[in-house]
């Protein structure tokens, strides 16, 4: 239950005679009731307020819940009467002092007043139609706003403003273009009257409250902030952990990362002895202050470019075999940003091409295990592991990354942490359109753990994240 829910509770609980006790020596509504009548016609004979015409007997099938035998069912009309404001434009308002209210409370200030008491104005028109405000002793009420006038000897003000807030007053406007409350309107809206003195304790009791209120609304608020916070901040936790080697222990029996280091090595080596690949220049040493925390021993810090096999489609290529030649049906879908989420490849439905243009560019055709990254535009640093035996093939904006030894799903995740995040885009080009260069790919910094605690790792995660998941849904 939010703050707004409790506060509703306790003003029914105060509507339905529940929240203070009942007095005999209070008297009765009844006799409440015949004063109000009087200090009313007193108020016609004093010009204060028009007569109104007689509003209806209230019959048992329109009460809506009992209340005490000691209170009273009236109508809205029998206790007040309702008058627009004054319209003040802005520029008619001169400077001043004085609050000027409209649908929705103070809109500026005068030096002029149209009122000279505290008095309960109510929105007329507009989207603040029916909204409650109290005016200070002197105070200007424009036209889109009603005066309100009662007997305040007989009805406690804030009493009558309480309760006429919980009756959503703006509920009962005139479905126009243009939402208005009329006198016509609420008049005749059933209104639970207690006797003078129980309005003055109930008032006292709900003003006791509201502090409360207003503290739990701040704890729920806080409450409300971190349940919402939580599980995107678990589930970076856990890949923060995992990519520290803090998720699962390390064990001597897996070896360590410079033996998998070695065993990538001679992968890419026997690639480049097969044509496949092109030999790159060399790497710089990744230097001491370039390692951005603290890994296990047994793992090893290198570069994507050293493990993996990065690329793209080029512009010019897209231009010249596929911009014209792609379909709504056909043997190989395309791959675009759209199809790339966190830890989700969707294949495209709606755009293909044939498997000679796919063919023609081998290079970005996905036919095995690999990272996808989005590179540039909206999206971008998503990764998704394409593992589809039907082929795909990349568009402009997205790039490939294929492992030399399959480490795809720990690649993945790592480049969905926190700390891979970082590492890709703090070269990143600002940008009308953001965007990362192959170049900038290439060079981020991967902790490398032993392919088998890899694997545990990946597994941990995979564990765990579904609760993060569910935490969200809920």
């Amino acid at each position: 239950m939010n703050a707004q829910d409790l506060k509703n509770s306790i003003l029914q609980l105060a509507v339905q005679g529940k929240l203070v006790e009942q007095r005999a020596e209070e008297g009765t509504a009844r006799e409440l009731f015949e004063q109000i009548k009087l200090e009313k016609d007193q108020l016609i004979k004093d010009k204060k307020i028009k007569k109104s015409k007689p509003l209806p007997e209230i019959t048992e099938d329109e009460i809506p819940f009992e209340i005490p035998e000691s209170w009273e069912w009236v109508r809205l009309g029998e206790l007040i009467s309702i008058e627009s404001g004054k319209g003040l434009t802005s520029k008619d308002m001169k400077e001043g002092e004085i609050p000027v209210f409209g649908g929705n409370g103070i809109t500026g200030y005068h030096n002029e007043a149209l009122v000279n008491k505290e008095t309960v104005v109510i929105g007329r028109v507009g989207f603040y139609c029916g909204s409650v405000h109290l005016t200070p002793k002197e105070a200007w009420v424009t036209d889109n706003a009603f005066i309100t006038t009662f007997p305040d000897k007989s009805i406690d003000t804030k009493y009558l403003i309480y309760i006429l807030r919980h009756m959503n007053l703006g509920k009962s406007h005139n479905a126009t273009a243009q939402p208005v409350v009329s006198g016509k309107k609420i008049y005749p809206l059933l209104f639970p009257l207690p006797p003078l003195e129980e309005q003055h304790r109930i008032v006292a009791k709900i003003e006791e409250i509201l502090p409360y209120i207003d503290q739990y609304d701040k704890a729920y608020t806080k409450l409300e902030t971190f349940n919402k916070k939580f599980p995107e901040d678990m589930k970076k936790s856990i890949l923060q952990m995992a990519m520290q080697g803090k998720l699962v222990e390390q064990l001597p029996e897996e070896g360590t990362a410079d033996e998998l280091y070695e065993q990538i090595v001679a992968e890419k080596a026997q690639l480049i002895k097969d044509g496949k690949i092109k030999k790159e220049k060399p790497l710089p040493e990744i230097a001491e202050d370039e390692i951005p925390f603290e890994i296990p021993s047994s793992w090893k810090w290198v570069y994507i470019n050293e493990i993996a096999f990065v690329t793209k489609l080029a512009g010019f290529e897209y231009t010249k075999y596929m911009a014209n030649s792609i379909m709504p049906y056909g043997e190989v879908p395309i791959v675009r940003a759209k199809n790339i989420k966190p830890n989700s490849f969707r294949e495209n439905k709606s755009e293909f091409i044939t498997m000679e243009i796919s063919e023609k560019l081998s290079r970005c055709a996905l036919d095995e295990k690999c990272v996808l990254m989005t590179f540039i535009g909206a999206g971008i640093g998503e990764v998704a592991v394409f593992d589809n035996i039907r082929r795909n093939h990349l568009a402009p904006n997205v790039a490939k990354i294929v492992p030399y030894v399959d480490i795809n799903y720990f690649l993945m995740y790592y480049l969905m942490s926190a700390v891979g995040q970082a590492q890709v885009f703090q070269y990143m080009k600002q940008t009308a359109q953001p965007s990362l260069s192959m170049e900038v790919i290439r060079k981020v910094l991967v902790p490398l753990p032993p392919l088998e605690e890899q694997q545990r790792i990946v597994a941990k995660i995979e564990e765990l994240l579904p609760y993060c998941d569910q935490l969200i849904k809920n």
